[in-house]
């Protein structure tokens, strides 16, 4: 891919991630005979701040907020190079926690669904995050071919 494709892939990202913390991940309510309530990445941040989980919601932050955002800008700043070539292992690592939020999303929904006491369903915004933390992964990888090392 080239480099400018990747930078511009980048900067689109810069975008898409925001818009992924407001989106609906998924919609859940008690009984399916009440209607559902949309939850997002900010808001289940909120809920849990405002319910005392501090620490939890903190968490949830770096890993979904901090993380990713943090990592497609470093990416750019190797990309045109601004910064050193030599964060490419520690934006990897980043990346990781970024994909541990996706993942941890997907087995609460598993769990709710199991537990068959309410209604749990996916909605476009898990579907965008994930999208937007693989798509992340894809460009560091091939950001990494083309890099030098310093």
């Amino acid at each position: 891919m080239p480099q400018k494709t990747l930078i511009a892939a980048n900067l689109i990202l810069l975008v898409l991630f925001p818009i992924s913390w407001i989106a609906p991940l998924m919609r859940a309510g008690l009984l399916p005979i009440f209607g559902l309530s949309e939850i997002s990445i900010l808001s289940g941040i909120g809920t849990l701040w405002g319910g005392g989980e501090w620490a939890l919601a903190a968490l949830v932050a770096l890993f979904a907020l901090v993380a990713p955002i943090a990592k497609t800008i470093c990416l750019i700043l190797v990309q045109l190079s601004r910064a050193p070539a030599r964060l490419m292992p520690a934006l990897s690592i980043m990346g990781k926690f970024a994909m541990a939020d996706v993942f941890l999303i997907a087995v609460y929904v598993t769990l709710a669904k199991g537990i068959a006491v309410g209604r749990v369903e996916t909605a476009w915004g898990l579907w965008l995050f994930t999208g937007c933390v693989l798509a992340s992964l894809i460009i560091s990888l091939a950001t990494a071919r083309h890099v030098k090392p310093t």
